[in-house]
């Protein structure tokens, strides 16, 4: 049995096909990376985007010269397309989650409305569409996630709708993820109406007639939601770190809705790891807002390397950064400070320090970001992480990843390919189809491509100088730290 995979991230399109056996074959990627008009705006085309997985689709399907049982989709979460019902013409561009333009807005609607909204979710940028597109509410309009939007490509219009992975992201879903929320739809002045049909992480929804076969479109997942499935994290304990241009911790839970759905105590927060049929499986998340983004600063910027794979080999020039400590705060921290205004930060530099030691502190500091977002799971959920699974570009670097398990103290696996988001939108595709019976069996494919022990104790001085140079590079620019969403 074989799968067509489509995987749309934030700067890239993907389609592959994945086999019975866990094997990706026939892929093939595009480059699509967003538009940034002025700064803090994040925009994308929706037609060039659904065009191009559609072609990318279609070229691993010619590659593969079989019929596929299923077609899974997983994408990056929370950006935001409103499109004509009719013609299913988008009336603007699509907004990025990385778009900043609603920062205002997201204040207002806690101050008057008493709403947790955060520019990085959907609900402020489709009410901001709608003021600058239909400021009445009177045109027939449909809103989608990336992944509503290549739903409704894929089969011609014939279905519009969304999973809970990812609607759970939007800001517009109740917090026991049952329904979407009158309240926050009304503060707003987003008409219901133009919401999609909430389905199964994983069962069939519609035969995906734009592709060679019609092959049954059988999954919708969130990207960081699929890369915990493409990485076998489907029983409660199980974690994942995703280190791509950001870094994303997420931490299987288990069925049983959350409290909350708004931030926990240590800075992370619930999503819904998927839905199928009755129950709904929920996790918990913590987020590195820059992981990958210093390796393009020290190649685009500072020219300390010319390629990120060149970063382990530099860092390999010295055994230790001779006290030099980098805090990767180029746009922020996240999980667990929350901190807008804290920036990055080189401190211990001396007239010895040189190349070498500046890469390897950079490494390292990203490291201690992932054992900061491990420490925040923790303590949120009460649960010890006994191994971490980590997948993503980084996940390549060997002196990263040692300087993550030295950070964190404990083992980390390394997954078995650099994107498992593909990986996870085939398993939930192929569970659906009956390629795989259960989640039992999806934990059961396991297969590290390598497996890291740590070398030093947990907790030793490298995290209380980490931990001090934290403090000092929090609060730089105080308006932004005074930010909370």
């Amino acid at each position: 049995m074989s799968v067509l995979v489509i995987d749309i991230g934030t700067t890239g399109v993907r389609a592959a096909v994945m086999h019975g056996d866990g094997s990706l074959g026939d892929v093939q990627y595009r480059r699509l990376p967003p538009s940034t008009p002025f700064p803090g705006l994040v925009e994308f085309d929706p037609v060039q985007l659904g065009d191009a997985a559609i072609e990318l689709a279609e070229l691993a399907l010619a590659g593969h010269g079989a019929a596929v049982a299923a077609v899974g989709v997983t994408t990056q979460r929370a950006s935001t397309v409103v499109w004509d019902r009719a013609t299913g013409e988008p009336v603007g561009p699509g907004l990025g989650w990385q778009d900043l333009r609603t920062v205002i807005a997201c204040i207002t609607a806690k101050a008057e409305h008493g709403l947790a909204l955060a520019p990085n979710q959907s609900a402020t940028k489709l009410a901001a569409i709608l003021d600058q597109f239909d400021p009445s509410r009177s045109r027939d309009l449909c809103f989608g996630t990336v992944d509503t939007w290549l739903a409704w490509q894929l089969t011609g219009g014939q279905v519009h709708v969304t999973d809970r992975s990812n609607a759970a992201v939007t800001g517009m879903l109740q917090a026991d993820a049952s329904d979407w929320n009158d309240k926050v739809l009304d503060a707003l002045n987003i008409p219901r109406s133009m919401l999609p049909r909430l389905v199964d992480t994983s069962g069939e929804i519609a035969p995906a007639t734009a592709l060679t076969g019609a092959p049954m479109l059988s999954s919708l997942v969130g990207d960081q939601q699929g890369s915990m499935v493409g990485q076998s994290c489907v029983r409660p304990g199980d974690v994942k770190i995703t280190f791509g241009t950001g870094g994303m911790l997420d931490m299987c839970v288990g069925p049983g809705s959350p409290a909350s759905a708004n931030r926990s105590a240590n800075g992370t927060f619930p999503i819904v790891a998927w839905g199928r049929g009755d129950e709904t499986v929920w996790g918990v998340e913590g987020i590195m807002l820059s992981a990958g983004t210093n390796i393009e600063w020290l190649r685009d910027d500072l020219q300390l390397i010319d390629t990120p794979e060149q970063s382990h080999d530099v860092a390999q020039g010295c055994t230790t950064t001779d006290g030099v400590v980098y805090v990767p705060a180029l746009l922020g921290l996240g999980t667990p400070f929350w901190d807008y205004g804290a920036r990055g930060s080189l401190f211990g530099l001396t007239r010895g320090t040189d190349r070498s030691h500046v890469v390897r502190a950079v490494l390292e500091g990203i490291a201690h970001r992932g054992a900061d977002l491990v420490e925040a799971a923790e303590a949120d959920t009460g649960r010890t992480i006994e191994v971490l699974r980590v997948d993503g570009g980084m996940s390549r670097n060997p002196t990263f990843v040692q300087a993550l398990a030295d950070a964190a103290g404990r083992p980390v696996e390394i997954a078995p390919v650099a994107d498992a988001t593909t990986m996870g939108a085939g398993y939930l595709a192929g569970l659906a189809s009956g390629g795989w019976g259960s989640f039992d069996d999806i934990a059961d494919c396991w297969r590290p491509a390598g497996r890291v022990e740590p070398a030093t104790s947990p907790g030793g001085p490298s995290r209380e100088r980490w931990r001090d140079a934290v403090e000092r590079a929090k609060g730089w620019i105080p308006d932004l730290s005074a930010l909370d969403f």
